[in-house]
C-alpha cells in the first residue's frame, strides 16, 4: 500500500492538530491487518473498533517465516520536550512500506501520568501516528491497570501476612514492595499506613510508584510466556524474614493470583498505524526508571511478520538502547541488524546550553532563530550517542526529525557532523507526510539492515555488579568515576553474597543528561555518578540501582496537561494531543 504526499501548503499554513488527524482515519478492519501480519484468525481475539488482543499462540504460528530484519529506535539525549522516537519509528515503519516491504512496529504503551502530565499523548504525531488515538492514550485495554491491580494485591497480601502473622516470618521493617498508580501524585512518594485501630493493621511506612515502574511491568515485558510469566512472579523478593532469609511473592501466596489478573494483559495489543502497517503495543514507558522497552512477546510475533520489525526503546540511547541491548536481547536472544538515532536541531541547539528549554512552555524565540553554528556546538551529544551504539557493535542511521522551524543548513550542520562520525544521516519529514516523508530514511535503513551488525553485549555476565555499573558509567555516561553509598554498597554486596551477581543492571538516572546532573548538557566527562541505592528485582532479572535525585512516582507540573482535557457537548474527547 502506498500514499501520496499530504497538500504541504496547507498544512504548512494551517496544520490539523494530531487528534483531528486521528480522527479522519479511515481504519482498516483489525482482521485485514492481522492478515498483513500473518496471524492466524483464531490468534485475533478482536477488543472494540480497530483494536485486538493477539494469542500468544500467534508467535508459535509464525515461527516457520522468515525471519525480519530488527530495527531498534533511539534518540540523543532529549530536551525536556522529546524529540520524536515513537513518531520517527511509525513513519519509518511507514517508508519501508512505501518501498514495498512487509514492515510492523513495536511500541510501549502511553503511561496515563505523562499523558495527563506534561507529555501528552504517546501514539505518535501527524501523519506517522498509531490509531485510535484516543484509545491508545487513555487506557487501551486495560493493561497497565491490570499491572497496577497485580502489583497491589502482592502489597495487600503483604499486609495481610504481617496482620495475621502468616507462615514466613516476614520482617515488617524489612518490607521493600511499594504500592503503584498510574498517575502522577507527588503526596503519595511517602505515607504511612495502617493508621487507626488495631483491625485496621500494621502500621508502617510506605509509599507509591508509578505503575511503568512496577517490577510487574518489568516482568510483563520480559516474560515469554504465561508460564514465564507466573515462575518470574513467584521470585519477586518483598522483604526478608527476622532471620535475613529472604520472602518472595510465592512465599506469600500472591503469584498465582497475580498471574490470573494478567493472563489478558500478558497479549500484544494489535492496531494500525495511518497507513496502515500493523503496530503491536505493549508494556511500559519510562526509561530513565525503567527498562523502557517494548515486551519480547511482541517482537516475537513481528519478527516473523514481515520484512522489517522496527522497536522502540526509551529516551537517549545511554538509557532505553542500552537497557534493549544488555538486558532485553540478553533475555530474548534477539539481536538487532540496525539502529536508528533520532536527533532534531532543537535538541542540538539545547545541548549547546546557550538555550533554557521549560516543559510546558514555548521554546526560545531566539532558539528558533537559523544558526547552524548552534547545532555544532551541540553536536557533541549526537557523537557520543553514535559512539554509545556503536560500543554494542551496531552503526547507527542518523534520522533528522524535521520541525517547520528548522532551516536546510541547520540539517546540513547534522549531516556534516554525522558524516564525520562515519554513519549514515537521512531528513525525514514524515509528521508532515507520513511513508513518504521518510523515505530517505528508510531506504538508508535498508542498506544499514543489509549491512547487518556485529552485535556485542556491553559486559559479560560473571562481571560483579558494581563492575557492571562502572562499565556503563564511565563507557557510555562519560563519567570518570562511580561511588556508592554505604547502603548500596551494603545492598550490592548481599546480592552478590546470594548468587545473583550474574544479572543485568538497569540504571536510573536523569533522562536529560549523559550524567546524573539533568543541568549538564552536550557530553560531559569529568563527573561522578552517585549510586544511592540498589534494588534487587528477581522476577525481573535485573538489578537497579538509583542515581542522584531519581523519583520512581512522577508529580503534576504547574499546568498539567489533565487541566485541559474534556468532552464536548457531542460526548468527543478535547484537548488530547
Amino acid at each position: 500500500m502506498t500514499s501520496q504526499p499530504h497538500d504541504l501548503g496547507q498544512a504548512r499554513a494551517c496544520p490539523p492538530s494530531n487528534l483531528a488527524i486521528a480522527r479522519d482515519a479511515r481504519l482498516w478492519p483489525i482482521e485485514e491487518i492481522a492478515h498483513r501480519l500473518g496471524v492466524p484468525g483464531e490468534a485475533v481475539e478482536p477488543y472494540g473498533r480497530g483494536i485486538a488482543k493477539l494469542d500468544l499462540a500467534a508467535a508459535d504460528a509464525l515461527a516457520e517465516r522468515p525471519r525480519a530484519r530488527y530495527v531498534v529506535v533511539s534518540a540523543i539525549t532529549p530536551t525536556p520536550l522529546g524529540e520524536g522516537k515513537t513518531t520517527t519509528a511509525i513513519g519509518l515503519v511507514q517508508g519501508l512500506q512505501q518501498l514495498g516491504h512487509g514492515a510492523t512496529v513495536t511500541l510501549r504503551q502511553p503511561s496515563l501520568g505523562p499523558t495527563l502530565g506534561i507529555k501528552g499523548g504517546a501514539a505518535g504525531g501527524g501523519y506517522s501516528q498509531v490509531v485510535p488515538m484516543e484509545r491508545i492514550n487513555l487506557h487501551l485495554t486495560g493493561d497497565i491497570h491490570a499491572v497496577s491491580a497485580a502489583h497491589n494485591l502482592l502489597a495487600a497480601m503483604i499486609d495481610n501476612h504481617l496482620y495475621h502473622r502468616l507462615g514466613s516470618d516476614l520482617n515488617p521493617q524489612t518490607v521493600t514492595w511499594p504500592r503503584v498508580m498510574d498517575i502522577n501524585d507527588r503526596a503519595l512518594r511517602h505515607i504511612v499506613t495502617g493508621l487507626g485501630p488495631p483491625a485496621d493493621g500494621i502500621p508502617r511506612q510506605g509509599g507509591f510508584e508509578i505503575t511503568a515502574a512496577s517490577e510487574v511491568m518489568a516482568i510483563l515485558a520480559l516474560a515469554t510466556s504465561l508460564q514465564d510469566l507466573r515462575r518470574r512472579l513467584g521470585r519477586i523478593r518483598v522483604g526478608t524474614t527476622y532471620d535475613g532469609e529472604p520472602v518472595t511473592a510465592e512465599a506469600i501466596g500472591a503469584a498465582g493470583a497475580m498471574t490470573a489478573l494478567l493472563k489478558e494483559a500478558i497479549k500484544p495489543n494489535l492496531l494500525q498505524t495511518l497507513e496502515h502497517a500493523p503496530a503491536l503495543i505493549h508494556a511500559g514507558p519510562f526509561g530513565n526508571i525503567a527498562h523502557g522497552n517494548s515486551s519480547i512477546v511482541a517482537d516475537r510475533i513481528g519478527l516473523h511478520g514481515g520484512d522489517y520489525l522496527v522497536t522502540e526503546a526509551g529516551f537517549g540511547a545511554d538509557m532505553g538502547a542500552e537497557r534493549f541491548f544488555n538486558i532485553k536481547c540478553r533475555a530474548s536472544g534477539m539481536t538487532p541488524d540496525a539502529a536508528v538515532l533520532v536527533v532534531t536541531v532543537r535538541a542540538l541547539k539545547f545541548h549547546s546550553g546557550r538555550y533554557a528549554v521549560t516543559p510546558g512552555r514555548p521554546l526560545p524565540t531566539a532558539m528558533l532563530a537559523e544558526s547552524p553554528e548552534d547545532v555544532h556546538a551541540g553536536g557533541a551529544n549526537l557523537v557520543k550517542q553514535i559512539d554509545n551504539l556503536r560500543a554494542h557493535g551496531v552503526t547507527p542511521v542518523v534520522a533528522i526529525n524535521a520541525f517547520p522551524s528548522d532551516h536546510a543548513s541547520e540539517h546540513a550542520a547534522i549531516r556534516d557532523i554525522a558524516e564525520a562520525a562515519g554513519v549514515r544521516a537521512a531528513v525525514s519529514t514524515h509528521v508532515r507526510d507520513g511513508g513518504i516523508g521518510a523515505l530517505e530514511l528508510a531506504q538508508a535503513v535498508e542498506e544499514a539492515a543489509e549491512q547487518g551488525s556485529d552485535f556485542r553485549l556491553l559486559y559479560p555476565d560473571e562481571m560483579p555488579l558494581d563492575a557492571k555499573i562502572e562499565r556503563i558509567a564511565t563507557r557510555l555516561y562519560g563519567a570518570a568515576d562511580v561511588t556508592f553509598s554505604p547502603e548500596a554498597r551494603r545492598q550490592l554486596d548481599l546480592y552478590q553474597q546470594q548468587a545473583q551477581g550474574h544479572l543485568p543492571v538497569c540504571i536510573a538516572k536523569t533522562h536529560l543528561s549523559l550524567s546524573s546532573d539533568p543541568t549538564l548538557r552536550g557530553a560531559p566527562t569529568g563527573w561522578t555518578l552517585p549510586v544511592r541505592e540498589v534494588r534487587l528485582s528477581a522476577g525481573a532479572g535485573f538489578v537497579y540501582a538509583l542515581c542522584g535525585d531519581m523519583r520512581t512516582m512522577p508529580g503534576l507540573g504547574r499546568d498539567p496537561a489533565a487541566a485541559h482535557l474534556d468532552i464536548d457537548d457531542h460526548g468527543e474527547i478535547t484537548g488530547l494531543f
